[in-house]
């Protein structure tokens, strides 16, 4: 559990790092043009919930899996 914790962490890091250099992108080739990514917003997002989703997922087959593993142990 440890490493998922540390796993868990790291992607957020990662995430917040990664944000300032994506808004600085953002701006510089002009996205907020006519025709930019501001009409995608809703794809961002959805993909942002699935992302989420899909990381409780795996966190809850991993507590199942120790759960299973230490009943195996007794």
């Amino acid at each position: 559990m440890p490493r998922l914790h540390l796993l868990a962490r790291g992607a957020v890091v990662a995430l917040l790092l990664s944000l300032p250099n994506s808004a600085a992108a953002w701006q510089a080739t002009g996205a907020n043009a006519i025709g930019g990514l501001r009409a995608y917003w809703h794809v961002f997002i959805a993909y942002a919930v699935v992302l989420v989703l899909v990381l409780g997922w795996v966190i809850s087959i991993a507590r199942r899996l120790k759960d299973v593993e230490q009943r195996l142990a007794d």
